[in-house]
């Protein structure tokens, strides 16, 4: 039986070239419509595979937009899509015949070094941010990407390259401001609206919209960091994982197993070799940060070695190729650990892999990032131990199925061994996978947040929990 509709379906305000025309001339930002010079570009999102046609796309420049915007969604039923950087995976930025909220064009930012807070608004990327506040030695732990809008990869939770160190990146924001399903402009903190609080850092944007967060800014200023290009064998990949757990807290890896590339640092008669490629950060001093370095790169006889000293923002560099449009599939899920067993098992299945751009991340956790307890955010998956994602890429408007097929069967295959999985790395899988992301009593608390502050599900094109 088809559940039944939510109260924002029923159009208060029709929706006609007169209203949307009002609307826009409400707006300090501005509204873009089908048969705009610019509506085909503002339209389109970073994964090439979910290519919609909104009724209307809101560039809004300030709260006072968004709360219009959200009203405006509420009044005509029309379908709300919020977008930051545009890195849904599921395609959440994007929307067939809906409103496409654009937070893009808000970029404020403000940096105090002496109290070290960072005041962001949600159109920055990590990118951003980092070069900002690496002016002062400092930074945000953000995720791996510098063109990810700030806005979902907080709100999901923020996993990268400082976080066995300093957290996610929910650890790190201190307050925010959320213009709520009603329309409402709110500062939330752990005082003021505590429970919107709680949601946001880790529920996606269930409760609302962020237009500012207020960060905790860390010291990261020279890091010992970079890639390490190891070959690719299942000793060699079950050993990265376990030297990456055993190592300081101040060295966070991300590691890539895929087709060495066509790049200056690696050997001609190497390129197209699957190799491990080690990318991580150790902050600290450098001699420290080489000795946390050192039993990964003890592993093998490296291809390409190019880790030592440098500044922090420069890590980026090294994931800069992701960055551009096209298609994606992906599958990915959280595991106690990833054994040589399952580490052939990820060899083998690049071995056979659709695309020439498919490739298997491994994330190592631990750290700071577990000793946060399980409830005191959203994001309750604290006892994680590794992340395995399976990603294929393929060209914009290329056929999708044999990447979904493969990204499929690699699930498949250590079904037994999954506890669980990161919202920010879902596609459209299904409420058995949403509440995996929320375990520990965490789905139950989003769903009975959200029935208080969005009854008629306005907020749904997420990760989505519905209202209790």
């Amino acid at each position: 039986m088809e559940a039944a509709r939510p109260r924002s379906f029923t159009p208060i305000v029709a929706v006609t070239p007169k209203t949307l025309a009002a609307f826009a001339e409400s707006l300090t930002g501005s509204a873009i419509q089908s048969g705009d010079d610019a509506f085909d570009a503002a339209r389109r999102v970073h994964n090439a595979r979910f290519d919609r046609v909104p009724t209307i796309v809101v560039r809004a420049a300030n709260a006072e937009d968004v709360a219009r915007t959200v009203r405006l969604a509420a009044a005509t039923g029309l379908e709300l899509a919020v977008r930051s950087g545009g890195h849904s995976l599921a395609g959440h930025g994007t929307s067939d015949g809906g409103i496409v909220l654009d937070l893009s064009a808000m970029k404020g930012l403000l940096i105090d070094p002496a109290r070290r807070l960072a005041w962001a608004q949600p159109g920055l990327t990590a990118g951003d941010v980092t070069v900002a506040a690496a002016e002062h030695g400092l930074a945000v732990p953000f995720g791996d990407t510098a063109s990810v809008g700030i806005g979902g990869i907080t709100t999901g939770g923020g996993i990268g390259f400082l976080t066995r160190k300093y957290g996610m990146t929910i650890d790190n924001v201190v307050a925010a401001e959320v213009v709520t399903a009603q329309g409402e402009i709110l500062t939330v903190d752990e005082e003021r609206h505590p429970d919107l609080f709680w949601a946001i850092r880790g529920g996606g944007g269930n409760v609302g919209v962020v237009t500012r967060f207020v960060y905790r800014l860390v010291e990261a200023g020279l890091v010992v960091g970079g890639g390490l290009a190891l070959p690719a064998t299942p000793q060699v990949l079950a050993g990265l994982v376990a030297a990456a757990k055993a190592a300081p807290d101040e060295l966070t890896t991300i590691s890539l197993v895929m087709p060495a590339p066509p790049a200056p640092f690696i050997p001609a008669e190497r390129v197209g070799e699957l190799v491990v490629m080690v990318l991580g950060v150790a902050v600290g001093d450098v001699e420290s940060g080489l000795a946390a370095w050192a039993p990964i790169r003890a592993l093998a006889e490296p291809v390409a070695d190019l880790v030592g000293p440098m500044p922090y923002p420069a890590i980026y560099q090294f994931t800069a190729d992701s960055e551009a449009p096209g298609g994606t599939s992906i599958r990915s899920w959280f595991a106690d650990d990833l054994d040589v067993q399952d580490a052939a098992e990820i060899i083998d299945l690049l071995g056979r892999a659709p695309t020439p751009v498919s490739i298997a991340q491994i994330r190592v956790f631990g750290g700071a990032m577990a000793r946060v307890a399980a409830e005191d955010t959203a994001f309750s998956q604290r006892d994680a131990g590794v992340l395995i994602a399976m990603m294929s890429m393929f060209e914009a408007g290329a056929d999708a199925g044999p990447s979904d097929a493969w990204t499929a069967e690699a699930f498949a295959a250590f079904g037994d061994r999954v506890t669980g999985v990161y919202a920010n790395f879902l596609g459209d899988e299904g409420e058995d996978r949403i509440r995996s992301a929320y375990p520990h009593g965490a789905y139950e608390s989003l769903a009975a947040i959200k029935r208080r502050h969005d009854p008629d599900n306005l907020f749904r094109l997420n990760q989505n929990v519905r209202p209790a």
